[in-house]
């Protein structure tokens, strides 16, 4: 494998979002200690590792973008899945002789399956790795899509439903994986934006399964014609599946050889005998600013589950006839979603203004989706469209954000572990926020089922709000890099000079001690 190292970039006496005067303090005293172009050349960590100083080159590998880019492709292949039934939910409920609610299920057990599965299958992860883990995800959604090729008759609802299980199966498995392979691929100034095209292909995916169904699948009469229709869709699908699972197997790597980061170099260091998965839930659950991030996280996200669910329902009442601009109008709220989440990935990556950053998005949500509720009846679709790109830029773009704020406020808490509570909020809010929302608007029309939701992201808003910033990754990266450029310095000279310094400066042993429980 090919790759590159990283270039150490060091800001001296600035972190963003709160910084502790302590370490200030000791980045501004080191800055004497690194003023040779020399040191730049290279930089190493030193890891203490069973009592003895091994040297550890940081690397960047190129295979790292194929690596995210074919977890963003099997991330695709399993959110189409999430809402293909619910973006014609009308031809559905005809085909297979069922209520419209129940047809929501085929969506909402996404997020139902979740809930149970998600503790264990972090432990796994935190276990096995991203592999095991993406071999898993892979093989569940192919089985999944191939249950659903033989489920196209009308009597065989309850073979469809366990396809959809299987497929939702798998994306408890791949939910948590773009900020876990950010960190264990990428450098430190790099993890936002792998994070953001980790989240893009999720987003994509869904976008599809707005566009692609009502294509397939046009609202016809004949039933046996609906039926080869509905087939075509469905090989399509356990097709793609079935390569991306073939990929996986084959080329999938669990990590490069050598860290991307100081960050991840000191994590490797932590054995397993150290690492207790229950203690390390224990601490996250403890953590309070991380605490308010879940039920902040899971309101926002709650909010676009809901509303992509119901959003073939909103449009039929006020547009009859118009399932095909229905799937376009959640492409479209997924597509200005993408470029949100691209957009904002980057931005963090070079601001590092996580806070400020999280809290203006979601304002801007809360905002957009006042505009969509009270334009949602004026009778013209292309206000409409106008609306819905405006809120999926925010609501959807908030996603990665959300993921990556999750990892500066829980280092070294396994990436994995933090993103997976963060998405079990997110499941528990969307299953009770598309509950209520449909029965709203059954009763009540659907500016009351939005106005619903505009009430908790304006609550969401406000707790956002009181989240302290304190991002402790962006904390060991820069220290790190600090000491190491430090010692370099030292050992180029050939003095071990005194620059009233060392006992402030944390040597970069392995944090083991820190990490029990």
């Amino acid at each position: 494998m090919s790759g590159e190292n990283e270039k150490p970039s060091l800001v001296y006496g600035e972190i963003k979002d709160n910084q502790n005067v302590l370490d200030l303090e000791k980045i501004t005293i080191m800055k004497s200690a690194v003023d040779s172009e020399d040191v730049r050349m290279e930089h190493k960590i030193r890891l203490n590792q069973n009592g003895d100083d091994t040297n550890q080159t940081i690397k960047l590998y190129k295979r790292r973008w194929f690596i995210v880019l074919l977890f963003s492709s099997y991330s695709l292949c399993n959110s189409f899945q999430w809402i293909q039934y619910g973006i014609i939910n009308n031809i559905f409920m005809r085909f297979y002789g069922v209520e419209s609610f129940t047809i929501d299920w085929m969506s909402m057990i996404y997020m139902l399956t979740y809930i149970p599965f998600i503790f264990p299958v972090t432990w796994l992860l935190d276990k096995k790795g991203l592999r095991v883990i993406a071999l898993v995800a892979t093989a569940m959604n192919c089985a999944g899509t191939w249950i659903k090729v033989t489920s196209v008759r009308p009597n065989l609802f309850a073979v469809t439903m366990l396809g959809q299980f299987c497929c939702s199966l798998a994306q408890v498995f791949i939910l948590g994986m773009p900020s876990k392979i950010a960190s264990v691929w990428f450098g430190s100034e790099e993890v936002s934006t792998a994070c953001s095209i980790g989240v893009f292909g999720n987003q994509l995916g869904i976008a599809i399964g707005f566009l692609v169904p009502p294509i397939l699948v046009p609202n016809i009469e004949d039933m046996d014609q609906l039926a080869y229709h509905i087939s075509i869709m469905f090989y399509i699908t356990a097709g793609v599946a079935t390569l991306l699972f073939l990929l996986v197997v084959m080329v999938f790597q669990e990590r490069p050889e050598l860290p991307p980061t100081q960050a991840q170099a000191t994590a490797r260091c932590i054995s397993p005998e150290q690492y207790s998965y229950t203690a390390s839930i224990l601490r996250l659950l403890r953590n309070k600013p991380f605490l308010l991030l879940i039920l902040t996280y899971g309101l926002n996200v709650g909010c676009f589950y809901a509303v992509g669910t119901l959003l073939n329902r909103m449009i039929i009442e006020h547009y009859p006839g118009e399932e095909l601009n229905a799937g376009r109008i959640g492409l479209t709220i997924i597509i200005a979603g993408m470029v949100g989440s691209l957009i904002c990935g980057i931005w963090l990556d070079r601001t590092k203004t996580y806070k400020q950053t999280t809290l203006t998005v979601y304002l801007m949500s809360f905002v957009g989706m006042l505009v969509y509720a009270f334009t949602l009846s004026l009778g013209h679709l292309w206000v409409v469209f106008l609306t819905a790109g405006a809120l999926g830029f925010f609501m959807t773009g908030y996603l990665p954000l959300g993921f990556e704020f999750g990892v500066e406020l829980t280092y070294p808490e396994c990436e994995g572990t933090s993103s997976g509570l963060l998405n079990c909020s997110a499941q528990v809010f969307g299953i009770m926020f598309t509950i209520c929302q449909g029965k709203i608007i059954d009763n009540y029309g659907t500016l009351a089922g939005n106005i619903f939701l505009c009430v908790f992201l304006f609550i969401g808003s406000v707790l956002t709000g009181f989240i302290k910033s304190d991002l402790q990754r962006q904390k060991a990266n820069q220290l790190a890099k600090a000491t190491t450029l430090f010692q370099a310095d030292e050992e180029l000279s050939g003095q071990q000079q005194d620059y009233g310094a060392t006992a402030l400066i944390n040597k970069p042993d392995c944090p083991s001690a820190s990490l029990q429980a």
